[in-house]
Order: C-alpha cells, then sequence, then structure tokens
C-alpha cells in the first residue's frame, strides 16, 4: 500500500511540474517574437525571406545569425532533439543552412521536418503550384493553399511553426542559369526532390562540381511497401527506373560513376502510368498541359504515404549528418550479385545453342534479378514451397538457369521461368498448348506471374522513356 502512495506521489508531482512549464511556456508565447517579412520580385521570379531574433551573432556560412537555442521556447521546442543530440550536437544543426529543391510530397515532407529539427537557414525552391491532386501527400498544403506557389505555401505555414528559422523561398526552375544563385552561400545540404531526369542531373552534376554535400530522392512512385525504403550510394540503387535513368546520364554526360547518395526503394513499382486525360475526358497529350517542358503532368499513381517517408527519411539522414552523429545505415545487400551474373550468363549460352544467337535476349542482369527474386522468390517456377529469399536461396543455384516460357517470343522480363536443368529440359520439348492440356493449374499460374510482371515493367520501361 506504501509503495502505491509512494508512485501516485511522484506521479502527481510529475504532473504538478509539467503544468506549471508549461504554463511559463504559454506566457511566452503570448507576447510573439518579432519577424520581419522582407519580399522583393525580381528576374522572373518572387523571393521572400524571413529573419527574425537578429541578435549579436555567430557567423553562420557567412551569415549574421543569432542563436535560438538561447531562447526559452525555442530550447524547449527542441528539447527532445536535445535530449537526442546533446547541446552542442544541435547548435550545429541549428547553425546550418540547407536548401530543399522541388517541393512536392517527398520535399515538402524533407523540409518540414527539417524546419522542426531546428535547422536554422531554409531556402526552398520550386517553380510549381500547389493543385488539388497534390493535397494527398504534400506536407501541409490545404485547399485555400491551391493555386499558390508551392515554396510560398511551404514559407506560410512554416513561419507559424519555427519562425526563428531564416526561411527564404524562391518560385524558380533549377536549371544553369539560376545555378549560381540556387547553390550560392556554401549550403551544408543540398536535398533533391526533383522527379524530371534533365534537371535532377543537372543539379547532382553541379553539386559534386562544386563539392557540396548532396542527397538524392529517386522514385517514389506507384509504390506501396515501406519496409523497402533504403538510402545508399546510387551505384548501388535497384529496381528504380528514375535512379537507372540518372546513373546512365551521369556516367555518360559528366564521368560521374558514384558518390551521391540516394533514397530509393527496392521495391519494383506497383502500377503502370496512367494516361492523361483533359477537361473533356478525352485522353489527350500531356505535354499540352505542362507549365515547363519536360516535366510529367500527373499521371503517375502515387500513395502518398511513401513519397512522405521517402522526405522524412531524408530529414532524417541530413539532421544526423549535421549533428555529426554516426549512423550506420543497413546496407543494400548485394552479396549474390555474381549469381545474378551466372544466370544471365546462362541464359545466353542456352539461347546460342538452341536458337544460334542470343539477339533475343532482352534482359540485363538487374532484370535477372527482378525475375529472380520478385517473379519466382529464387527458386524453380515449379517449386510452391516457401523458402527464404537470400543467401539460402542460392544454395542450389548450381541447378537453376532461365528458361523462356512461349519459344515464339523474345527471351524478356515477362517470358522467361525460372527452373531446374532437367526441368528445363522437360520444358524445352513441350509446347504451350501440352502445358495447358496437362497442366492448367501451373499453365495458369505462370501466365499470371508474367502477366505481372509484364505490367510492371510495362510502367518501368515508359518512366525510362518520359
Amino acid at each position: 500500500m506504501e509503495e502505491k502512495v509512494k508512485i501516485l506521489a511522484f506521479i502527481g508531482a510529475g504532473a504538478l511540474l509539467g503544468s506549471a512549464a508549461t504554463l511559463a511556456i504559454s506566457k511566452l508565447l503570448s507576447s510573439p517574437l518579432p519577424i520581419n517579412n522582407n519580399q522583393s520580385v525580381g528576374n522572373g521570379y518572387i523571393s521572400e525571406s524571413l529573419n527574425s531574433n537578429e541578435l549579436p551573432a555567430s557567423k553562420c556560412n557567412g551569415m549574421a545569425t543569432s542563436n535560438p537555442l538561447a531562447d526559452e521556447v525555442v530550447s524547449e521546442q527542441l528539447t527532445r532533439n536535445i535530449q537526442f543530440f546533446g547541446l552542442e550536437a544541435q547548435q550545429k544543426v541549428t547553425a546550418s543552412y540547407v536548401v530543399v529543391i522541388g517541393l512536392g510530397g517527398v520535399g515538402s515532407h524533407a523540409a518540414s521536418m527539417l524546419l522542426r529539427s531546428g535547422v536554422g537557414r531554409l531556402l526552398l525552391v520550386d517553380f510549381d503550384q500547389v493543385s488539388v491532386s497534390s493535397l494527398n501527400r504534400h506536407a501541409v498544403a490545404t485547399r485555400e493553399d491551391v493555386g499558390t506557389s508551392k515554396a510560398l505555401c511551404l514559407k506560410k505555414h512554416f513561419q507559424s511553426i519555427f519562425p526563428e528559422c531564416h526561411i527564404d523561398a524562391k518560385v524558380m526552375l533549377y536549371d544553369s542559369s539560376s545555378e549560381e544563385e540556387i547553390l550560392s552561400g556554401h549550403p551544408d545540404f543540398v536535398l533533391d526532390c526533383i522527379d524530371n531526369i534533365d534537371t535532377k542531373v543537372a543539379l547532382l552534376a553541379a553539386c559534386v562540381r562544386r563539392g557540396l554535400k548532396v542527397l538524392s530522392a529517386t522514385g517514389a512512385g506507384a509504390r506501396a511497401d515501406p519496409t523497402r525504403i533504403r538510402v545508399a550510394d546510387l551505384r548501388e540503387s535497384t529496381n528504380d527506373p528514375l535512379s537507372r535513368a540518372v546513373r546512365h546520364r551521369l556516367r555518360k554526360d559528366h564521368g560521374i560513376d558514384g558518390g551521391i547518395p540516394v533514397v530509393f526503394s527496392l521495391e519494383k513499382p506497383k502500377a503502370k502510368l496512367l494516361p492523361f486525360k483533359g477537361p473533356s475526358g478525352e485522353e489527350e497529350n500531356p505535354s499540352d498541359y505542362q507549365i515547363v517542358p519536360g516535366f510529367r503532368v500527373r499521371i503517375i499513381p502515387v500513395l502518398g504515404t511513401i513519397p512522405a517517408i521517402f522526405g522524412q527519411v531524408m530529414a532524417s539522414y541530413v539532421v544526423t549528418q549535421l549533428a555529426e552523429l554516426q549512423v550506420h545505415m543497413e546496407p543494400v545487400v548485394n552479396f549474390d550479385t555474381d549469381h545474378y551474373v551466372i544466370l544471365h550468363q546462362r541464359l545466353i549460352e542456352h539461347e546460342e545453342l538452341l536458337y544460334g544467337t542470343s539477339m533475343q535476349v532482352e534482359v540485363d542482369v538487374e532484370e535477372v534479378m527482378y525475375i529472380t527474386k520478385e517473379l519466382w522468390h529464387g527458386r524453380s517456377s515449379r517449386d510452391l514451397s516457401v523458402k527464404d529469399v537470400g543467401r539460402a536461396m542460392w544454395r542450389s543455384v548450381n541447378e537453376l538457369m532461365l528458361v523462356r516460357w512461349d519459344k515464339t517470343k523474345p527471351a524478356s522480363v515477362s517470358n522467361l521461368l525460372l527452373l531446374r536443368f532437367k526441368e528445363a529440359d522437360e520444358h524445352e520439348s513441350r509446347s504451350l498448348e501440352d502445358i495447358k492440356d496437362e497442366e492448367p493449374e501451373f499453365f495458369v499460374r505462370v501466365t499470371n506471374v508474367l502477366k505481372r510482371a509484364e505490367l510492371e515493367f510495362g510502367f518501368y520501361r515508359m518512366v525510362q522513356e518520359t
């Protein structure tokens, strides 16, 4: 009984102290902190900046800034971060300058959490406006914000969340003519949240050339599994058509072969690109409605939670880097890459032996990885037993090979089976009609799997071509 009384007494004391702290903070908040708004228009874009609490300052990237953590309200707002990082590390975060380019589903959430984590200076860049259809994934936009620029929308909301942050919002497109204006000032980090390949490649190449730390987001659309999101070097990203295209362009046009961290998903896209329907309801050319040439118009299905998680992952990565906290990301396991190379080479040899040429092999090693892991789960297409996909799956690698399902069609992603050698020999001796008549369940199961592959890679190829 005495123990219970003591516990209740401790709880009551804690509640009393919490109430007192809340009351004190509310009194402080009742007197708004001074905010100076400056707005300028020029050179075809809008630039707005927010400077508040400009006290005798330390130097941050050559700019005079106050020490917001000396303020009781700010220190209370960031108290959980301070407890996590320590005061000295949090001061590094608060003294930092981060540029976020692209403020849609990914960028808005990344910028929002950078702000809430106490980053002292933000540059928000986007040429686009808030649309009704973007409300399913934007971090702060409301219906009242529809039609306003994404950059100024974020700035407006951010001022009420953390007014001590110096925010500069630019309504402009990143390109070679705006590079100096956007990337000058020695930012501590640049976040690339752009979904256009040309602009993305140009930005990443500029950051490498300038020696700026940059984190890039790849494709978040048409995905649903948050457990498969990873941070790794661009060279290690797989199952992502956007990063694949960017990787190719960076290597070809700029001689950059890696060294850029990216947030990507190991999940293969789950939906295809949608046709664009104009006001009449008829299918039309999306480019007729583009604000800027080269940017897609509402044709990628997006589950709003996934780009939000991409943005949260980016913010977490950047904030821990700024605080100099060592975080060891889970590695992207590529220990079995050599096995995919073996399967690919085995397919080529089999095609040359059977057809006299390998010209109809339309898959590369990465696509062999997808076929093996995503379609057939590392086992024979005839094996219905459940097995782990991973190191164990390669215990039988020496017994597996890829063969065409339909011999009249090329060896493509949607026309390859993974079979044991003896099964492959038997399959080559039969026609699809024989299989359909003699093994209808197997025929239906394989057909369904290959139809799924055709849909997923239809999306994959369309993204690469747009």
